[in-house]
């Protein structure tokens, strides 16, 4: 243990960051689904899409609230500087992109005058925007560009764990799973 914050996440910061990851991906994957469909279908699974994308919003939320009231580990004290500011520079672009993407997305749907259908349970309303379809598709692309960036940074996250569990052996990987040894 290092300290009173020992060197692994705290269980609600674990599951907060696997629910996330997971809906990341599952997301991911349907919006990947809706390219080739249309009309009324198309639209149904993107409903889908955005009701994901604003339970990953409230979720990244609370994570980061929970974050801000519970200090994370120290990082390893085997982390080279300059992997200790990647971590650093990693997990705050994370945070902008769980937290934008969402955002742009929401935005964009309310300039085009699309509202978000939150499972059937409720309606998401439009922000006060007006209309602006020209905006609202460049906010769209901008969303698919960030969150191109944001799967490239997963590719590293994971490459980076990786590294860190079988070349290094440092344990890192274990700071955020409940089970294995993490090293102090």
């Amino acid at each position: 243990m290092r300290g009173e914050r020992g060197v692994r996440y705290s269980g609600v910061a674990m599951l907060l960051h696997w629910v996330i990851a997971i809906l990341v991906i599952m997301n991911w994957q349907i919006v990947e689904a809706a390219e080739g469909l249309d009309g009324p279908l198309r639209g149904e699974v993107m409903g889908y899409h955005k009701a994901w994308g604003m339970l990953i919003l409230v979720l990244t939320l609370a994570r980061l609230g929970w974050r801000l009231s519970h200090k994370p580990p120290a990082l390893a004290d085997t982390l080279r500087p300059w992997e200790k500011t990647l971590a650093r520079v990693t997990h705050t672009i994370f945070y902008v992109l769980l937290i934008g993407l969402p955002l742009g997305g929401w935005l964009a749907s309310s300039l085009v005058g699309r509202p978000v259908d939150f499972f059937g349970l409720f309606t998401i309303p439009n922000l006060p925007t007006g209309s602006n379809d020209a905006l609202g598709g460049a906010i769209f692309d901008a969303h698919a560009l960030g969150a191109n960036f944001l799967l490239i940074l997963i590719a590293l996250h994971v490459a980076g764990a990786l590294k860190h569990t079988f070349f290094d052996k440092d344990g890192n990987l274990w700071r955020i799973l409940p089970f294995g040894t993490p090293k102090a």
